[in-house]
């Protein structure tokens, strides 16, 4: 069975000259034209409605079709990372960035733009992936389950290390998506969402 196509596809303010994007996302279907049939309260809603209310229409346009998710991620990844996000100085309304403050970096460490981005589109993917193998486990996941299962084992330094996973499971914690159950067994974690 072929797998679906997907593309790239801006969200665009049409009251700025040079019309730019003020999103970008991936999608099947119908979905680059979703965000304004159903108006949401992110960011990226509040804008369509700006748009919508001074008598204009979002511009969406498809930047890229026929490709695979892998590719389509990778796409997104580089061009929300070009363009970069609100919180970062540029002019996306994507919400990429980890709510959490950033550790303090040491005061020689050089960040290239972009990969604050990149690192969150990766990171909520791998959330995402922790929470589907939670729900399919209602008797609950190890840290180890979640290691090996996802392939995020290491053997740096000799040994299994499970140390990504372990950070993983705690992030969901914090978002209450994923709460500790010692009950179901030590150590295990289930899912808190539907």
């Amino acid at each position: 069975m072929p797998s679906r196509s997907y593309y790239i596809y801006a969200l665009k303010d049409p009251r700025n000259n040079p019309v730019l994007p003020f999103y970008i996302g991936k999608g099947t279907g119908t979905r680059a034209w979703d965000h304004t049939a159903s108006v949401d309260e992110t960011a990226k809603g509040r804008r369509i409605a700006e748009i919508v209310a001074s008598k204009h229409e979002v511009v969406t346009t498809i930047l890229a079709d026929g490709l695979t998710e892998v590719q389509a991620l990778k796409l997104e990844s580089e061009l929300i990372s070009s363009f970069g996000t609100e919180q970062t100085g540029g002019f996306l309304t994507n919400t990429v960035i980890p709510s959490g403050k950033p550790n303090a970096t040491r005061s020689d460490m050089k960040v290239p733009s972009g990969v604050q981005e990149k690192a969150s589109i990766g990171l909520t993917l791998l959330k995402d992936a922790v929470v589907e193998l939670a729900k399919a486990n209602p008797k609950g996941i190890t840290n180890a389950d979640t290691a090996k299962a996802l392939g995020l084992q290491s053997s740096y330094g000799g040994g299994a290390k499970d140390y990504l996973s372990y950070s993983i499971l705690g992030l969901l914690m914090d978002d209450g998506k994923i709460l500790r159950d010692d009950r179901l067994g030590r150590g295990k974690h289930i899912s808190l969402t539907k």
